[in-house]
């Protein structure tokens, strides 16, 4: 009996399904008979008047004439053809105008970016392009090399980064032994390497002057254009203030300050003389390059006085200085010094006033800052912000913090 029922309800249910699947089908049938609604069309546009098919027809003409020779003028005219609109009997001639101007683009974007960034100054547009091509060939040493300067020269905070990043890659691929046919705007791989360890020493000068001076460092050492600016030095100069200068003085008054000298005292105030002797030598060169310079005369006449200020904490007269100046040209240009660790001979004696010292109330010799210079604040050539603050006439050789975004002067100007 339950099977009897069971079959019943089947079949039942087996009509149902054969019923809905009739409506269905009836349905489908009844709308593909309707006819189809017409989309509303656009309106056209007005044409413009110089889309005519004559002129259309002779830039067309004129495309032929020029595509294998002069491709420039032929993307031109392809997309002066491709701004109109296109009938469909013009689709095929459209479609080859299109491939021939992303070909065109492609294979010159490399030669737009040097454009944009050295001759229009538009470093926005040089990193768009820049990037587009560096997504298809990371190691494009040309490239990258332009994007460095871009994002330097941009002074553009959100440029930065990549550019440092950039920058940072350029060198390591140059001195890894990539090179380049020709180094154009630049004057030669060691003109470009300058440029490049100039702009990470700028882009890492806020964040870390102590990196910062290595890179500047570095940049003078290349026989180009950065190493001959006066600006290059006293930039050096003003980055060791900032850095090794300020924290040694900074250690030096927290640990020594009002008290007895001591071996390891000495020993305190010889690596800081070693970092203000540096800074002599920086704003010597500065000044010597500075000449008669006419540009240059304001400037010169800062760093001098932070010459003089610094060579008389050092000396205690300016007995030599033109001397120095005269003679510093011809002297290779140190680098960072080696932290002392044990004292040299002629400071390890008996307690004694060392140059530039003052004998405190004790009798023990106690390094003084320098005088500050006589208009009262630290030389700030033009488009160069101080490292650290002047020097005042009490207390151990520390500066006053360093002011938040030191910046170099900016060297990497554009090339002729």
């Amino acid at each position: 009996m339950i099977l009897e029922v069971g079959n019943k309800l089947m079949k039942k249910f087996i009509e149902l399904i054969a019923i809905g699947a009739a409506v269905v089908v009836l349905a489908l049938s009844v709308v593909a008979q309707q006819p189809a609604t017409t989309p509303q069309q656009p309106a056209a546009k007005p044409q413009d008047p110089q889309c005519s098919p004559e002129n259309k027809l002779a830039w067309y003409n004129e495309f032929r004439q020029h595509f294998k020779g002069d491709t420039a003028k032929a993307n031109d005219l392809a997309k002066k053809w491709l701004a109109c609109p296109v009938t469909p009997a013009e689709e095929q001639q459209a479609a080859y105008l299109k491939n021939f101007v992303t070909l065109f683009e492609k294979a010159n974007r490399k030669g737009q970016i040097t454009d944009l960034v050295y001759s229009k100054k538009d470093y926005v547009k040089a990193f768009e392009l820049g990037k587009q091509v560096l997504a298809e060939e990371p190691e494009n040493l040309k490239v990258l090399i332009d994007l460095a300067y871009a994002g330097y020269a941009s002074k553009n905070p959100a440029l930065s980064a990549d550019s440092l990043s950039y920058a940072q890659k350029a060198i390591q691929m140059i001195e890894s032994g990539k090179t380049l046919e020709a180094w154009t705007p630049y004057m030669s791989k060691e003109d470009t390497l300058g440029y490049l360890y100039n702009a990470t020493g700028s882009l890492n000068l806020q964040k870390d002057p102590g990196v910062a001076l290595k890179d500047f460092i570095k940049a003078a050492q290349f026989n180009g254009k950065i190493s001959k600016l006066p600006a290059t030095y006293a930039t050096i100069a003003q980055t060791y203030e900032a850095s090794a200068y300020a924290k040694l003085a900074s250690d030096y008054e927290a640990k020594y300050k009002g008290k007895d000298e001591t071996p390891e005292s000495k020993l305190a105030v010889e690596n800081i003389n070693q970092i203000v002797d540096r800074m002599i030598d920086a704003y010597a060169r500065a000044v010597a390059l500075a000449g008669n310079e006419p540009a240059e005369q304001a400037n010169k006449k800062l760093w001098m006085e932070q010459l003089t200020t610094w060579y008389k904490y050092r000396n205690k007269s300016e007995a030599g200085i033109n001397e120095l100046i005269a003679g510093i040209l011809a002297k290779p240009m140190p680098g960072e010094p080696t932290p002392l660790t044990t004292l040299p001979v002629s400071a390890s004696g008996p307690a004694t006033t060392t140059p530039g010292d003052t004998a405190s109330a004790s009798g023990v010799a106690t390094p003084t800052k320098p005088a500050a210079p006589a208009n009262g604040t630290t030389p700030k050539p033009a488009g160069t912000a101080t490292p650290a603050a002047n020097p005042t006439t009490t207390g151990t050789p520390k500066p006053a913090a360093p002011k938040p975004s030191p910046k170099p002067k900016r060297n990497h100007t554009r090339r002729g």
